[in-house]
C-alpha cells in the first residue's frame, strides 16, 4: 500500500503513513521472528463503531509473543488504548486493524541478542477478504501441495510472521491454477486449515472442525461453535476428517477475522453440496453479522465500542 492519508501508531506515537519505516536490516525481516494479529472494526446499528473481541485478540498477540521469546515493551492496555486512538484520529468506523511487534535493526545473525522490540499498529478499509462474491456465493478451493507445518516445527499457537510462508506458498500455488482459496492438510494427511482461516464441514447435520493440534485458535472460529451452539446446533465436534470426508461434506466454509464466514462451494473441482452456501452456513453467517453489527444482545460483550 502507497501513501495514505491515515495515522499509525508507531512505537507509542501517531505518526503520517508514510512516516512509519524500518531500516533494511531489520532482524525480522531477515528471519521472520515477529508476531502480529488481524482485527476488525464494525460500525454498529446505532452509528457506532465496535471492535470486535478486542481482548481476545490483544490476549492472543501477548501469547504469540511469548512463545515467541518476544517482550512487548507497552501494556495490554496501553495497545487497547492505541488502537481506539488509532480509530477515532482516522476517522474509521470500519477498519481492518494490524497490530504487529518485531525485532528492530542492530545485531544480525539468527540470534537477535538486544536488538529493540518494535511495535505497530496500523488500521485501514477492508472489504471482503476473498472478493465481492465470495460471502454470498462461496469460493473455489484446493488442497495445497504445501503441507501445515507439525507442531514441533514451527509454533502453531503463534501468529508468528515466518510461519505465514508456509500459507503465502500455499495460496500462491492454488491462485495460479485459477481458485481462490488454498486448504492444507497436517503432517498425517488430515484437513488442517486454509492458508489464513480455519474450516468447518456439515455432514449428516453435524458440524465438524478440525482440533487444536495443529491450527491456530482462531477467534472467529470459537465465536462460530458458541453461536452454533446458541443456534441449538448440538451436533458440533471438533475432530481430524480427511479430504475425501471433505468431498462429500454437504457444507463447508472458512472462518477467520478477514475472511468472517465464507462458505466453500468447491474443492479440488468437486462440488460442495449444491454448490451453494447451504442452510446451516447461511444460519451462522447471518447471526455472526448480526453480532458483529451489535444487533445480537445474546454476544454483546464480544463489541468493544470506541469511546
Amino acid at each position: 500500500m502507497s501513501s495514505k492519508p491515515y495515522k499509525i501508531w508507531f512505537d507509542g506515537k501517531l505518526v503520517p503513513w508514510n512516516e512509519a519505516k524500518v531500516h533494511v536490516l531489520t532482524h525480522t525481516l531477515h528471519y521472520g521472528l515477529g508476531v502480529f494479529e488481524g482485527i476488525r472494526a464494525y460500525e454498529c446499528q446505532d452509528g457506532r463503531a465496535a471492535v470486535f473481541r478486542l481482548t481476545d485478540h490483544i490476549n492472543r498477540l501477548y501469547s504469540s509473543a511469548r512463545i515467541a521469546q518476544i517482550e512487548i515493551p507497552f501494556s495490554k492496555e496501553e495497545m487497547r488504548k492505541a488502537i481506539f486512538d488509532l480509530l477515532v484520529v482516522n476517522r474509521f468506523k470500519e477498519a481492518y486493524i494490524r497490530p504487529i511487534a518485531f525485532i528492530g535493526d542492530g545485531a544480525m545473525g539468527v540470534h537477535p541478542r538486544n536488538n529493540p522490540i518494535r511495535v505497530a499498529i496500523a488500521a485501514y478499509p477492508w472489504g471482503a477478504y476473498l472478493g465481492d462474491e465470495a460471502v454470498t456465493k462461496g469460493i473455489r478451493a484446493k488442497i495445497a501441495s504445501y503441507t501445515r507445518m507439525h507442531v514441533n516445527t514451527f509454533m502453531t499457537k503463534a501468529k508468528i510472521s515466518g510461519n505465514y510462508v508456509n500459507s503465502v506458498m500455499a495460496k500462491l500455488e492454488v491462485t495460479s491454477l485459477g481458485f481462490d482459496e488454498a486448504l492444507m492438510l497436517d503432517t498425517e494427511g488430515y484437513v488442517s486449515e486454509g492458508s489464513g482461516e480455519n474450516i468447518f464441514i456439515v455432514r449428516n447435520g453435524t458440524l465438524k472442525t478440525p482440533p487444536l493440534t495443529s491450527i491456530l485458535e482462531g477467534i472467529t472460529r470459537n465465536s462460530t461453535i458458541e453461536i452454533a451452539f446458541d443456534e441449538g446446533l448440538h451436533q458440533v465436534v471438533t475432530e481430524r476428517f480427511t479430504r475425501d470426508e471433505l468431498y462429500i461434506a454437504d457444507e463447508a466454509f472458512l472462518t477467520g477475522t478477514a475472511a468472517e464466514i465464507t462458505p466453500i462451494r468447491e474443492v479440488d473441482g468437486r462440488t460442495v453440496g449444491d454448490g451453494v452456501p447451504g442452510p446451516v452456513t447461511r444460519r451462522l453467517q447471518e447471526r455472526f453479522f448480526d453480532v458483529i453489527r451489535g444487533k445480537d444482545e445474546k454476544f454483546i460483550n464480544w463489541l468493544d465500542f470506541v469511546p
